[in-house]
């Protein structure tokens, strides 16, 4: 979750409401049913290497509804869920409490400037890979 807030030290109880309230809600519904993840199948040493397998990249919540072990009630609970959510206003109202947080931070301190190498801000790859790159030939 560092990859989120950063590696500032967040101890008031305003920060630590703001970080709670962050991790239940958006953040918990973003991560689960928008972010993919990669899932190791198998590792096996051949000699000096080491050969690894990966399923397909999938949401968390993409898997349980694949999954023999979770009841068909509970899969339609999740399906109303995720019906209900709009990824982009999730990334919206993510952004918004990230800003409370560094605000708190930064009213703590009494300083308006926050160390960029300690401040992250979220990065998405889908937008990295949406712009062209320019290549430039020398003359």
């Amino acid at each position: 979750m560092k990859k989120y807030v950063g590696y500032l030290r967040y101890d008031t109880q305003k920060e630590v409401d703001i970080l709670n309230d962050l991790y239940r809600n958006e953040l918990r519904l973003y991560k689960n049913f928008f972010q993919p993840v990669i899932k190791l199948i198998s590792k096996e040493r051949i000699g000096g290497k080491i050969h690894r397998r990966y399923d397909f990249t999938k949401t968390p919540y993409q898997r349980v509804m694949e999954s023999k072990e979770v009841s068909e009630e509970k899969k339609q609970e999740l399906k109303k869920i995720y019906q209900s959510l709009n990824p982009a206003q999730l990334k919206r109202a993510i952004d918004r409490k990230l800003d409370l947080l560094y605000k708190a931070y930064q009213n703590k301190n009494k300083s308006e400037k926050v160390n960029i190498n300690k401040k992250l801000k979220p990065f998405s790859l889908t937008f990295d890979l949406a712009k062209p790159k320019t290549i430039h030939l020398p003359s």
